[in-house]
């Protein structure tokens, strides 16, 4: 699942001296920037410069307007983050904005934000041929704001990511996949043409031994290599199912926090989880009242809540719902990340009926940035999928599938996750210290026994997007509960596996006095 947000150490301009720059000094000539610096995302004013800040600013946007980087009808974003992104007072800002809004440029509306009214010819927003008559007329939902704030701020430097659900830089494989690479390189490679409809053959023969090390026989026909996990979820979303249909899956997850499924039509309905995972005594009920088409879990260390479905509890649901007929799909993307003991068999390893789908990522533990996932199951079903998927891009690079092959056979990968499961043992011990030294009387958690998260329960609810705000002003990062429920006013997704010790030192402690302040005066 990625730069607009204040970073520690950034000094922001004195208020004094933007409210004294409105006008130029006597007889100076305006000075603009060069037209390119203006289109750069992370432009500022300069308030060095002659020219008064609001018409730098004004400047600015209109290059944005001209240039088509800002298009008719798009919506500016609201005026306190347009100051902390610029570095600037309200006052300031809302000069050069109604500068633009005296050119025709810009509108403000009551309630609806400030938008571009027109480019430089003067085409307005209701224009034919606009784009931005588009934007919401197509059938794949936006992401949640806050996810789209996420993604964003990822790549902001200087913010301290509390619940990222990635391995950090450090913690990748870069010598080994270097060796990877130059292996690759020191012979003729094949030609880098399209791969058959289901993946390279080598790279699902590799999938398949590595699975097998899991409990799973799975025949290199019945894989369908993905870009991703995240793309064999879309792949079944739009495949399988038919619109207006309803899955299953447990309350929170990680589900939640995307729309592959709900931009196919596809509803959910969320089980309660005890400390054994899924409420399975619920189950025939909801099947029942919701005539729901399949079940979707992450058994082996859950996200966001890292817990582990118990062995007994994954005989009970296979019983339950191979009763009921209900199809499962299951998402392995963190089954090879224990620290303490391996989980249980995945279900897929317990299906003597072929009613479960597996879902598999190298993103985890190897590369996010190969972009490798894979589907197992049935092969009519996996030759569905495979249909599907060519005519979305006809296939994963035919590169990133010989080097993952080469990964997986060379032996790299189970000597990477022996050095990935030490460092992920410190990072967790270190956060629960911190956790234990700043958190007791404000929050509980648990243990996880593996994967990338801590489940955060506060003891109290606390308006969770307005906690967000205050910690990305601070410099912090987080994942709320409210992603993966929506509901939710009291969980905090902490991962261990991304921000470093260091950072991990400074970060908790400030979230913890965050918490302990009234949230009233939180903006």
């Amino acid at each position: 699942m990625n730069s607009d947000f204040s970073r520690p150490g950034v000094r922001q301009a004195p208020a004094s001296s933007q409210d004294n720059s409105s006008s130029a000094p006597s007889g100076a000539q305006p000075e603009t920037a060069p037209p390119a610096a203006y289109l750069q995302e992370n432009w500022r004013p300069n308030p060095a410069s002659p020219l008064p800040l609001h018409l730098q600013i004004s400047a600015c946007f209109s290059a944005r307007i001209s240039s088509g980087s800002w298009p008719a009808g798009m919506k500016l974003a609201p005026q306190r983050e347009l100051c902390r992104q610029l570095g600037v007072n309200r006052s300031t800002l809302t000069t050069a904005l109604g500068t633009l809004a005296g050119q025709g440029l810009l509108e403000g509306r009551r309630g609806g934000g400030t938008r571009v009214t027109a480019a430089a010819g003067g085409n307005s927003s209701t224009t034919p041929g606009s784009w931005r008559n588009y934007l919401e007329e197509g059938t794949h939902y936006p992401n949640l704001p806050a996810v789209q704030a996420i993604n964003r701020l990822e790549f902001e430097p200087g913010l301290i990511r509390l619940g990222t659900g990635e391995p950090a830089p450090e913690l990748l494989p870069g010598a080994a996949m270097n060796s990877v690479l130059a292996e690759l390189a020191a012979r003729p490679l094949p030609p880098l043409s399209y791969e058959e409809p289901l993946g390279n053959p080598g790279l699902r023969s590799a999938v398949s031994r590595q699975l097998l090390k899991q409990g799973i026989q799975a025949d290199p026909g019945s894989i369908l290599i993905t870009s991703g996990a995240l793309q064999g979820l879309q792949l079944i979303a739009l495949g399988l199912l038919p619109r207006s249909s309803t899955i299953l899956l447990e309350k929170p997850s990680y589900l939640y926090s995307i729309h592959a499924f709900q931009s196919a039509g596809i509803k959910f309905s969320g089980l309660p989880m005890d400390e054994s995972g899924m409420v399975v005594s619920k189950l025939a009920a909801e099947v029942l009242r919701t005539r729901a088409a399949m079940l979707y879990t992450i058994p082996s260390f859950h996200n966001p809540t890292g817990m582990v479905m118990d062995e007994v509890r994954r005989q009970e649901l296979m019983a339950v719902s191979g009763g009921l007929g209900l199809p499962i799909l299951e998402d392995g993307a963190y089954q090879e990340l224990w620290l303490d003991a391996p989980p249980p068999l995945p279900l897929k390893a317990l299906d003597r009926e072929d009613r479960v789908l597996h879902l598999g990522t190298l993103s985890k533990a190897a590369s996010p940035g190969l972009r490798i996932g894979w589907i197992v199951g049935p092969e009519p079903v996996i030759r569905r999928l495979a249909d599907i998927k060519m005519q979305t891009d006809y296939g994963a690079s035919s590169l990133s599938q010989m080097a993952a092959a080469r990964w997986l056979d060379g032996n790299y990968h189970e000597e990477h996750l022996t050095l990935l499961r030490s460092k992920l043992r410190e990072r967790r011990a270190l956060m629960l210290q911190l956790l234990d030294a700043h958190f007791s009387g404000l929050a509980s958690w648990s243990i996880p026994a593996g994967g990338f998260y801590i489940w955060l329960a506060l003891d109290r609810p606390l308006p969770l997007r307005r906690l967000f705000e205050t910690a990305r002003r601070a410099g912090l990062l987080l994942n709320t509960g409210d992603l993966y429920d929506r509901g939710d006013s009291r969980h905090l997704r902490l991962s261990y596996a991304y921000a470093s010790p260091g950072e991990l030192q400074s970060g908790l402690p400030a979230l913890a006095a965050m918490i302990k302040e009234p949230h009233k005066a939180w903006p």
